[in-house]
């Protein structure tokens, strides 16, 4: 009676959940509107606890029958990388509710305790094996833990599961499943995507030196597993879940055209085959908790839906020409970070020293502008690493930038045509998206900042912008023509019609470099973000699309976040209340507008000697923009030596909004 019990509450709390889960982040919301087509999961050691090499990654044997019979009974379908494949390309249906059970690292205890239920349920599986560890011949180097070679497979043992048909054999490098010098302070980042600091020679291995590193890895595994397994691998399993494009395209041309990631989401038909997603099982999970992931999948939703309680940090305050400085200035952010309890950060990526909008210097490696200093890996992988933050977005300019003199495209500017000097002129120099130069050397330092820095987002600045009478520039006007357009900025403000298209042209042609800016680093940086600033007032006036080419429901629509910039003593609002009200009623005329929407405070008042905006105000705010039902709020600026918000304020007013169901559940 007691066991009916406890399993009736149990399917209660699970149908109160998913409803919660299906009202809160509704499907129409999802960018990928397609289906989940099945779901793989990521095993690693199934071993008694006493036995374990990594216990957070560990499943008992007896929680992993456990496991597979909830998913039989459940009506999942176990299904072979084969039949992936076959449905891929050849359109063979898979049967509902389709799993895949993949086995990373080829420890010894799949044999022991996983190898018999696979055989016992005719379980199709993909065992992922590192060939160093496998060639190894009494000790193994495990990421700086030198064990003993019997915690892994045996040849004759992956013979054997081989030989059943139900085992297939995937890469998960030769050498490469550990970290290596990714900066000049030293923090060790994976292997496969991490261009190597070389700190003999003070420099960065280059794009060729890359490349070449990891195709002969990925081949010397490929023949070396052939030989000691008498299967050659058609499946490559990403050490820690981390890959790009480059790598993608190496391991496919090795005859590996199936990747599988540690991606978030759900693996539809917009999924490549090349970067297919999986849930990473941990050891704590339930079945309950097995049962959540698995819906969630299911249902398309992410983990990225969670409430963003942001913070907007200047990478200035962390910069000093002395490195000792640098690093007690770092510990003290990321001690900060931890109290404010966030879950995301817009980290600043380049430096504008002189203060006049455009950026002078980058905190990165790259080809065209001045490095301040090789800063801004170290520190986004110290909070990705070392705090609680789920996400790191580089905060970056679009078209703010100052080049140097000799570069092609410095002289490439855009051109203000300032007739009235009270209209609204953007008041810092940009380079002009229509010069095929400029743009060259924009797209060049994105891919930089890509190649040498891990983030999982881009905030593009407040300069995807030209306002009405701009741009008139030679390159301008020219794209103008193309569009069928009069050739000048004046001559288009004389034409109410030619005016209204000119307007629409701008701001798609600014969104749409963006999301090419944003592709370029996704291309390194898979599962990456996009996020920008918008002006408050093209959320208050319907006519400011005319003043700033911006466009809240387009940006919504392409971008992933629209951070809107809803600052009442910025803009002077008569009435804060008013303004953020009025915002959001706005946001609200989308149907999925709170939900791509972020509300970046200000937390101090730049019209009043920078004086800081009290605790209670911030409050006050984030109080009221939670009951208006805004999900995702940020701030702007954060001032780590002067407590400015103040810290433990912050957590409490974000602690307000209820956590999501990922954060309980799948904590970093």
């Amino acid at each position: 009676m007691r066991h009916q019990l406890l399993k009736l509450l149990f399917v209660l709390a699970f149908f109160i959940v998913s409803n919660v889960v299906a009202n809160e982040f509704p499907t129409l919301c999802s960018r990928d509107q397609n289906v989940n087509e099945f779901t793989i999961l990521s095993y690693h050691e199934i071993a008694e606890k006493g036995e374990t090499l990594d216990s957070t990654y560990t499943v008992t044997p007896q929680k992993f029958e456990k496991q597979i019979n909830w998913f039989i009974e459940s009506g999942y379908h176990f299904i072979s990388v084969d039949d992936i494949v076959a449905y891929r390309k050849n359109a063979k249906p898979l049967p509902q509710n389709a799993v895949l059970l993949t086995f990373d690292d080829g420890y010894q205890s799949v044999y022991a305790n996983a190898y018999p239920l696979i055989k016992k349920y005719k379980i199709p599986t993909v065992i992922a094996l590192v060939g160093t560890w496998l060639n190894s011949p009494e000790k193994v180097d495990f990421s700086g833990h030198i064990i003993d070679r019997s915690k892994f497979l045996s040849q004759k043992e992956i013979k054997e599961m081989v030989a059943s048909g139900l085992v297939q054999i995937g890469s998960h490098s030769y050498d490469l499943h550990h970290g290596i010098p990714g900066n000049p302070q030293g923090n060790l980042q994976p292997g496969v995507t991490t261009r190597q600091w070389l700190s003999e020679k003070g420099l960065y291995e280059d794009e060729v030196t890359y490349k070449k590193r990891i195709h002969d890895d990925l081949l010397k595994n490929n023949d070396f597993l052939e030989k000691y397994t008498g299967q050659r691998p058609r499946v490559m399993v990403w050490p820690y879940g981390h890959y790009n494009k480059e790598v993608s395209e190496i391991a496919e041309r090795l005859g590996m055209p199936v990747g599988l990631t540690l991606d978030d989401g759900s693996n539809t038909k917009l999924t490549p085959v090349s970067a297919l997603r999986r849930i990473l099982v941990e050891g704590k999970m339930t079945i309950p908790d097995l049962q959540i992931s698995m819906q969630m999948r299911s249902a398309n939703f992410t983990d990225d839906a969670r409430a963003t309680k942001a913070a907007h940090i200047d990478l200035d305050y962390i910069y000093d020409p002395d490195p000792l400085q640098i690093e007690k200035n770092l510990g003290a952010l990321l001690d900060r970070i931890k109290t404010l309890g966030i879950n995301t950060v817009y980290l600043q990526a380049f430096a504008d020293p002189d203060a006049n909008g455009a950026a002078d210097f980058v905190y990165f490696p790259n080809r065209n502008v001045p490095m301040r200093m090789d800063l801004f890996n170290r520190v986004a992988w110290q909070i990705s690493t070392r705090t609680q933050v789920k996400r790191v977005y580089a905060w970056m300019p679009m078209i703010a930038w100052e080049l140097p003199e000799n570069n092609p495209a410095a002289k490439d500017m855009v051109v203000t045509l300032q007739v009235d000097p009270t209209h609204l002129n953007m008041g810092y120099p940009r380079l002009s998206p229509f010069s095929a130069k400029a743009r060259k050397v924009i797209e060049e330092l994105y891919e930089d900042l890509a190649k040498s820095a891990y983030i999982d987002g881009i905030l593009f600045h407040d300069d995807v912008t030209l306002s009405d009478f701009e741009d008139d520039s030679e390159n301008a006007r020219q794209q103008y023509e193309k569009w069928g357009l009069s050739e000048s900025v004046m001559k288009i403000r004389a034409d109410k019609t030619q005016f209204a298209k000119w307007t629409q042209l701008k701001t798609e042609y600014l969104d749409d470099f963006a999301m090419k800016l944003a592709q370029i680093v996704r291309n390194q940086q898979p599962g990456l973000k996009s996020a920008r600033n918008l002006y408050a007032q093209v959320a208050l006036n319907k006519n400011a699309q005319e003043w700033y080419a911006q466009n809240l429901y387009e940006s919504m629509k392409k971008y992933d976040y629209t951070a809107i910039m809803a600052m009442p003593y910025m803009e002077q609002a008569d009435d804060a209340v008013a303004f953020y009200d009025q915002i959001v009623a706005s946001i609200k005329e989308d149907k999925c507008g709170l939900e791509r929407t972020v509300m970046e405070l200000q937390t101090v008042n730049w019209r009043k000697e920078n004086a800081a905006i009290s605790p209670k105000e911030l409050s006050d705010t984030i109080a009221h923009l939670y009951s208006l039902g805004v999900h995702h709020i940020a701030y702007y600026p954060d001032d780590v030596f002067h407590n400015v918000p103040d810290a433990d304020a912050i957590k409490q007013d974000f602690d307000k909004k209820d956590l999501r169901m990922y954060d309980l559940r799948f904590e970093k």
